[in-house]
């Protein structure tokens, strides 16, 4: 397919970014297919779908399917014993629960970025020591 925007630089210049900055990586669509491989591997990728999850759900505009994408990804990622439960504290679940009775684009802010702090704490760096990363660069 066609590019929508022009890229600066190469595909490699693109994966050594990904070293500089985890935002970098978030916002590369090779970036997060290879992290997404990656976070395969360790059987955490629930984390980066939730992420990108949120980030789509924050391009909502109607209300109605505010709530219903929210119920959605609640069930699918927060409840406890959800198919793919993502890490987070019961006090973060607990409030985003709440964050459902009244459902705004912001309601997954908290448990997002708690789970991309654990990625980029924990999995990111993994990511970068390991040979499918080392392959590319």
């Amino acid at each position: 397919g066609s590019h929508h925007h022009h890229h600066h630089g190469s595909f490699s210049e693109d994966v050594l970014g990904w070293r500089e900055s985890f935002d970098l990586l978030l916002n590369s669509k090779n970036g997060v297919a290879a992290f997404h491989a990656f976070l395969k591997t360790e059987f955490s990728e629930e984390n980066l779908e939730f992420w990108l999850a949120c980030e789509e759900f924050k391009k909502i505009r109607s209300a109605t399917k505010l709530a219903s994408r929210a119920h959605h990804i609640f069930d699918e990622y927060i409840r406890s014993e959800a198919p793919k439960e993502v890490n987070i504290d019961h006090e973060t679940r607990e409030l985003t629960k709440t964050n459902l009775q009244a459902a705004t684009t912001s309601c997954f802010d908290v448990a997002q970025g708690k789970t991309r702090t654990l990625m980029e704490k924990d999995s990111y760096p993994r990511f970068l020591k390991s040979p499918a990363y080392r392959d590319l660069a």
